[in-house]
């Protein structure tokens, strides 16, 4: 059997650090990966595939692009990974929580379970730093654009009606229509740029964020995948868990992110903030 190229590296170490080198639909499952270590340590080639909005033949294609001599061996190298992680440096392994649901969950329990796990993974992996950058970068912009096409674009708007409520200037993008291009011209090196993903980016997303860095705009991403394209372009990242047993990605978890980021900003100044609702409600 093969082992990968590099065999210091882990798993997700490898796919990281080889990622330019995969096809579009590669990176895919690439990035599905490294972001869901457990599922793909467990799931069959077919449901890593449907996870990932792809095809099972392309998730064993990964695999040998890897060096592996198929999905068998890369899924032994992900358990290896997970056992790792859970065990941690010290070889003690971490005692979970009880679960909230039996074993034999019927697809409801499954669902909430599903979300009860994004959430703790989502707030595993927040990094303050740049939590306190996008919050002091949003209060402080002169214009804030919110991109989001599809199932994000109910996102966009629903952030932009929470920043609206503090007296903030936001504006939405959703679609590739006159109006929409005509905001993403208006953007300049005073304009915040936040850019909604989940999955493969819309083109869209993926030029606004390109756009606003050729013109200096600050860039935020908010994404369920850490190597996603959107991701590398922005200056400043908040990732969000989508993890679900069912055919639709969860949202649980970006709903969280993007309602504590509004109170983050409503935190810097309550009395101020909390006189701008009064008024925006008596408008």
């Amino acid at each position: 059997m093969k082992s990968t190229g590099t065999a210091a590296l882990t798993l997700s170490a490898e796919i990281r650090s080889r990622f330019d080198e995969f096809s579009r639909s590669q990176k895919d499952v690439g990035q599905y990966i490294v972001d869901h270590l457990d599922e793909a340590s467990f799931h069959t080639a077919e449901e890593l595939a449907r996870r990932a909005n792809t095809s099972s033949s392309t998730v064993v294609r990964f695999a040998q692009a890897l060096g592996f001599e198929g999905f068998p061996e890369l899924q032994a190298a992900a358990r290896d990974e997970y056992r790792r992680v859970r065990e941690g440096d010290e070889g003690v392994i971490d005692v979970a929580n009880p679960p909230l649901f039996p074993i034999d969950q019927t697809e409801f329990e499954a669902s909430l379970a599903a979300d009860h796990v994004n959430m703790e993974d989502t707030a595993r992996r927040v990094d303050r730093e740049e939590v306190e950058a996008c919050v002091d970068l949003m209060s402080h912009a002169e214009r804030i654009v919110l991109c989001g096409t599809d199932q994000m674009a109910f996102f966009a708007s629903y952030l932009r009606h929470l920043l609206m409520l503090l007296d903030l200037r936001c504006e939405v993008v959703a679609s590739p229509s006159q109006e929409g291009l005509a905001r993403l011209g208006r953007i300049d090196e005073n304009a915040v740029l936040v850019g909604f993903s989940a999955g493969r980016p819309h083109p869209l997303v993926v030029r606004a964020m390109k756009l606003a860095r050729n013109r200096r705009a600050a860039t935020i991403s908010v994404s369920d995948a850490t190597l996603s394209e959107v991701a590398k372009l922005a200056d400043h990242k908040l990732f969000y868990s989508s993890n679900s047993p069912a055919y639709v990605r969860s949202h649980a978890a970006l709903l969280s992110v993007v309602q504590a980021l509004a109170y983050g900003i409503y935190a810097l100044d309550e009395p101020a903030y909390a006189d701008r609702i009064k008024a925006f409600k008596l408008k």
